[in-house]
This record gives C-alpha cells, structure tokens and sequence, in this order.
C-alpha cells in the first residue's frame, strides 16, 4: 500500500494540476457520485493526510451567507489509494488520454490544462468541507505535516502511551497513533534505530520514542523527494532500501541475513523484514527456517514455505513485497 511520501508527492502533483483553476470536468464511477457534476467550481487545494487524499473545492455562486443550498458549499473529495491506486495526469485534450471505457478508471477530474485520472481507487467520498473531520478524525497526527514540530509529536506520543505491550511495528502501522507509515518505512525505520520490529513498545521511554518517530518523519519527508520509496539513495530496482523486502539477503550493515515474519494480531498481521544481529530482542513469529530472497520460486503457487514462514500468510510477488 502506498505510504504517506507517495501519498504526498501524490498531492503535490495534483496540487499543481488543478489548484487555483475551474474544473471543466469530473466524472466519478463510484456509486451514487456517478450522478455528481462538479464542473464550473474551482480548486482550492489538495493536500495529504497520512495516506489520505483531500482535493478542497470552493463553493458555488452566492455561496456566502447561513443559508446556503447544498450545490454553494466548499466541498472536499477525498480518495485513498488503498494498494493499487494511483492518479495519473494527461494533457487535457491530449491524445494520450486512456479509453474511457477502462475498467479501472474510477474519477476523473479535469482542468482547462490537466486531466488527473484516478486508477483502482481503493475509496471516494464528496463531502462538505466542514465535515472533513468525519473522514481523518479518528486518525492520529499526520507525521509528515508541518505542524508534527510544534502539536503532532507530542500528540503522537500520548497516543502512544496507551499502546502498552504492543510490538513497536504493530503500534507504527497504528494509523490512530500517527497516520502516514507503512510496512516500508516501519522496517526501515525500525533497522535505522536497531530495534525489533516485536519489542514491546511500551519498553520505549518517551524520548525513544520520539526518537524512533523522528527517524520516521525524516525517511518519509525524503522518500517524498524520490520517485519510489527510497532509504539508501540508490534508485536502482531492490537497491532502494536496506531491510524491506530484503529477506534472505545480506544485511547491509552487518551481511548478515535479512529475514521477515509476521508482526500484529491475527488476522491482520503485516510483514515485518529485520536483521536479526542489528535489531536483536523478541520475534515470536519468525520460525527460524531457512528463508530464500524475496521473488525465489515458490515450492508451489502461493506457498511460502521456502522462505520459512510455514503456512502461506501471504503470497510472494517479485518486487513488490508480499501481499495477503
């Protein structure tokens, strides 16, 4: 699933696309917004939440005043790319626009410059600006913010004071504890501050935690600056990261073998890929098998036994991580 640097970089792009201009076009395949028509309003902005996507659109004419019909209010459409979304940009009145009877096309939002295409939405909602809370509000504090300085740390930290024994990758998946970390950046992170993925995060003081929060904001913050998730600087394919998706590699730092196992509770665990020597301490879900790397043929489709974590719990994709 994306996570909040491409979330972001997400936002910025379409930021710039439409921001400021008067839509010409939407289109959305999604249930009863089908019959939406937002045409004529302008952008205001789009900005990220953690992993969520909120487009700002101004309200219509004679939008001012306490009785304002539902077509003048300031609406916010929100999207979240879930797995396999993504906005894509053509030129509007471009030839390179796809055919619009794409299955997987779910919105379609156009400006007298740009055409932003939404692929494989995993979510779509319109509501009225001033609702917007009613989307994100359970969440914690966005952790690539600018605000995360001055309030989302320290709301993050309370937050995590309630996590008790839970692992340290369990509670940074925790999108009510801060919103905007994936299984990428929760390993990387992790490995950055030689902890295990299941030590107890409550055996983590207030500064170690913000700490290991810290280590996170700044990976995002410049993963954010790179066309795909990146730690290690190097864009090439599977050099982009020093222990995610790395089982059965070498350690970077040690050489020792990278490993991944199960993190969370049943049955909604998440992959979790660590070097063992670097991040020592608990991990009660890594059997200890031998595990081949990460895209090695299976013993037989969807098996993962080969790379020792017995039952299948999610299948193998090269390149891609593991998915359920």
């Amino acid at each position: 699933m994306p996570e909040g640097d491409t979330v972001l970089r997400t936002a910025r792009t379409l930021h710039r696309a439409l921001s400021g201009k008067p839509l010409t076009r939407t289109e959305f395949r999604w249930g009863a917004l089908g019959e939406i028509d937002l045409a004529g309003r302008q952008v205001i902005e789009t900005v990220a939440y953690g992993k969520h996507l909120l487009t700002r659109i101004a309200g219509g004419r004679g939008s001012a005043g306490p009785h304002r019909s539902a077509a003048e209010v300031p609406l916010t459409l929100h999207t979240h790319l879930r797995m396999d979304g993504s906005w894509r940009l053509h030129r509007t009145g471009s030839r390179d626009w796809p055919r619009t009877d794409d299955p997987q096309i779910r919105a379609v939002v156009a400006g007298s410059d740009w055409t932003c295409v939404g692929i494989l939405l995993g979510m779509i909602d319109l509501v009225p600006t001033e609702r917007e809370s009613e989307l994100v509000g359970a969440l914690g504090p966005d952790i690539m913010a600018e605000q995360w300085p001055d309030t989302g740390r320290s709301e993050a930290l309370r937050r995590w004071s309630t996590a008790a024994d839970r692992p340290l990758g369990e509670v940074l998946l925790d999108q009510r504890v801060v919103a905007g970390i994936g299984t990428f950046y929760m390993a990387e992170a992790l490995f950055a501050r030689r902890l295990s993925p299941w030590r107890p995060a409550s055996e983590l003081d207030a500064d170690a935690a913000g700490e290991l929060l810290d280590t996170a904001r700044r990976l995002l913050l410049a993963g954010a600056e790179q066309p795909v998730p990146n730690t290690t600087g190097d864009t090439r394919r599977k050099e982009t990261s020093y222990v995610h998706a790395r089982s059965g590699r070498p350690c970077r730092r040690c050489g020792g073998g990278v490993r991944v196992a199960g993190v969370g509770t049943a049955p909604h665990e998440r992959p979790a890929f660590y070097c063992p020597n670097c991040q020592p301490g608990p991990a009660p879900t890594d059997n200890g098998r031998p595990q081949a790397p990460l895209g090695a043929a299976p013993t037989r489709p969807g098996s993962l036994r080969n790379v020792g974590l017995g039952p299948p719990r999610w299948r193998a994709e090269p390149g891609r991580g593991y998915r359920r």
